[in-house]
């Protein structure tokens, strides 16, 4: 997943421009980076709060990295089936945010979709030649087959697979949980009420930042060739007042991996649900929830839909998502290097989350 979240201009990252009241963290986690801002408590010993944040992500990469031979999802994965596994409190969290969104999107989020997604090859990029001479129906079937969250059971503080073949990947939520745990770190563990927390794009906010101010996220327009010195700001969404002080966002973008093909937009993005990559699916997803992991996990399901659909759902389970999409009249076979090829779409959930903002 990739995210397109912007950090607006009231929050810097750079650590001279803090101001002595806020400190900044930064570190590597998850294949990514993460950022932290927040507001020095007296006292603080800032090498005890890095140390505490590593330690707790260090958990949740033995327990939920596939890149880890010795996580417990590589191990999970690795056995045949009906054979149970202790899995963690970390592990078990994730999965229930998990099934929560699997059933709610109808089975757009799926984390055992690996095998379909490494049937049609799709790395990082898509590619043109990899749409014409695609798998054939019988190897999306028989990927198709291990594609099945329903086989996986949990029974008290242990899972199992009830078919050999299938496997979790939480590639698509453990992002946003990371950043769920560094919060509660602050929160609880040194009584932080004024923070910004960043893994990969995922974000968490409390408080004020260091001007005093509400914290403002950024929206970056979804376009292909930009970079971190020249996005540009589509919308912003401004932490409200209304829902604790706290804002929980996640942003899922297919634009950089996309191509046009036969006139069709294809994502890199598998549908479970079909077996195919997604067509005509919202360049860009931004989604505000109770949870960072929450809103990681339905900016995925949405992403893996077609826009109209995207939209009916967000619409029916009443989430909060800002999409942004082609503007009317714009082609899809275009470069889209201008801002005023896009438009923002926002759910009325959204809408009331942004009362004082206008696009």
């Amino acid at each position: 997943m990739y995210s397109v979240i912007g950090l607006a201009s009231a929050l810097s990252l750079s650590a001279c421009q803090q101001t002595p009241d806020y400190n900044y963290l930064s570190g590597e986690t998850m294949g990514t980076s993460y950022h932290i801002s927040y507001q020095l408590p007296e006292d603080a010993d800032e090498a005890a709060i890095q140390a505490a944040i590593d330690e707790r992500l260090r958990q949740i990469n033995d327990s939920m990295s596939t890149y880890q031979a010795d996580a417990t999802i590589s191990k999970f994965n690795r056995l045949g089936k009906d054979t149970p596994i202790i899995i963690d409190a970390d592990f078990a969290q994730v999965l229930d945010v998990s099934r929560t969104v699997y059933k709610q999107s109808g089975g757009a989020f799926d984390p055992t979709v690996m095998p379909l997604v490494e049937t049609w090859g799709f790395g990082s990029t898509m590619t043109v030649e990899r749409l014409q001479s695609p798998p054939t129906a019988l190897e999306i079937a028989q990927a198709k087959a291990l594609v099945d969250f329903e086989g996986i059971v949990q029974k008290d503080q242990t899972i199992y697979k009830t078919k050999d073949g299938i496997g979790l990947d939480f590639s698509a939520v453990a992002k946003g949980y990371g950043v769920d745990v560094i919060a509660d770190v602050l929160e609880d563990k040194y009584q932080i009420r004024n923070y910004m927390v960043e893994i990969g794009g995922e974000i968490a906010t409390s408080g004020v930042n260091n001007q005093q101010q509400p914290w403002q996220i950024a929206i970056d327009a979804p376009i292909k060739e930009s970079t971190v010195s020249e996005r540009q700001t589509m919308s912003a969404i401004r932490q409200p007042i209304n829902t604790g002080n706290q804002m929980h966002l996640a942003t899922s973008g297919n634009y950089r991996n996309s191509v046009v093909f036969d006139s069709k937009s294809y994502s890199h993005t598998i549908d479970p649900t079909t077996g195919s990559p997604i067509v005509g699916g919202a360049p860009s997803v931004t989604v505000a929830a109770e949870s960072v992991a929450l809103a990681d996990a339905w900016a995925t399901a949405l992403t893996a839909m077609p826009y109209k659909k995207a939209l009916q759902v967000a619409k029916e389970q009443d989430l909060a998502v800002m999409f942004i999409t082609l503007a009317d009249g714009v082609k899809m076979d275009g470069s889209h290097d201008s801002i005023d090829d896009w438009q923002v779409v926002q759910t009325p959930a959204m809408q009331v989350l942004r009362a004082d903002k206008k696009s």
